[in-house]
């Protein structure tokens, strides 16, 4: 019917917008997204429940982005 077909819509593109605007975490590389996929990697292996954030600034001269092996600026997970 067409009530069914409508909200069928209607719960995709809710779908489909939280999934674009809900934080995730990639398995991967650790980079914190919004999307389907990783900008950082490509990885589609995105997790929404991550454990602590940091923002790395200048990869280079951080200890703490040289223990986690983050080499570009972003926002990163600490664990995944």
């Amino acid at each position: 019917s067409f009530t069914h077909r409508f909200w069928n819509l209607v719960n995709k593109e809710e779908r489909e917008k939280e999934i674009m605007t809900k934080p995730k975490a990639c398995k991967q590389c650790k980079a914190i997204y919004s999307g389907v996929k990783c900008p950082k990697c490509g990885s589609e292996e995105g997790r929404d429940s991550f454990k602590g954030k940091i923002t790395v600034l200048n990869p280079e001269q951080s200890e703490i982005a040289k223990k986690l092996n983050i080499k570009e600026k972003g926002e990163y997970a600490i664990k995944v």
